[in-house]
């Protein structure tokens, strides 16, 4: 069986007296679009935040390619780092900063690459997500939708192995979320890179997506295929798909 890219077992987080993440475990295969359900508040953005090192767990062990994250070298762990991107739940784009330099802010952060080679990198993609033109406008001149690409055009500027996405399609209408799905699905088939989404758009994100995980209260309640989940026999993952309650 092929090993996971990121395996969490038995994860578990509090806060004081509440427990978010209780005995976690999840798997995240290289190359797939794995999404994460649930309601809010039942720990899904605390999941992510431990993939890309913002937390870290109570109990419990993180593996990357097989290897406990706890007994890698502070190097290590920084290299795998390098290899994760995150696009934030409202775009996180600097008002005060061109297209340009939002894309480029990554790359101008790691002192490694020289101005030529930021300027071929940025430029690259943007021609690839469809923003030609732009690096000299300001996020404020731009349509919703086409912030949405300036912030994976920013994502994926460093060619990352991993793509986390918090809530991508919050607050867009249906015709914009399907849009950003979409857009999702072309670049990752596109360039290979294994994602990680969290979001309350169900059923439309079931399009796109190879795996599923449901939590509720910290648990997971369904791991697997979507179409497992869209045949699972369980009350709670059935009502949650249906917006009932549970």
């Amino acid at each position: 069986m092929t090993t996971p890219f990121i395996q969490f077992s038995n994860i578990a987080k509090s806060f004081g007296t509440n427990y978010v993440l209780k005995d976690i475990n999840l798997s995240i295969y290289k190359g797939e679009i794995t999404v994460i359900i649930g309601k809010s508040g039942s720990g899904k953005s605390v999941l992510l935040k431990h993939i890309i090192g913002l937390m870290e767990q109570d109990s419990g062990q993180i593996f990357i390619k097989g290897k406990p994250l706890s007994q890698l070298t502070s190097n290590m762990k920084k290299e795998f780092q390098k290899t994760l991107s995150y696009m934030f739940q409202d775009n996180a784009l600097f008002d005060f900063m061109n297209i340009y330099d939002n894309i480029a802010l990554p790359l101008m952060e790691n002192s490694s690459f020289p101005e030529n080679q930021i300027k071929e990198m940025v430029l690259t993609r943007m021609e690839q997500l469809g923003l030609t033109g732009t690096q000299n406008k300001f996020p404020a001149q731009l349509s919703g939708g086409m912030k949405k690409r300036v912030a994976l055009a920013r994502a994926l500027v460093i060619d990352p192995q991993i793509v986390l996405f918090d809530e991508p399609t919050s607050g867009l209408d249906p015709v914009r979320k399907k849009n950003v799905h979409l857009m999702i699905q072309e670049y990752q088939e596109q360039f290979g890179f294994t994602a990680v989404i969290v979001t309350h758009a169900i059923p439309e994100i079931f399009k796109i997506t190879q795996r599923i995980a449901m939590l509720d209260n910290g648990i997971i309640k369904f791991e697997g295929s979507k179409e497992d989940l869209l045949n699972s026999h369980s009350k709670t993952v059935n009502n949650f798909i249906r917006g009932e309650k549970f």
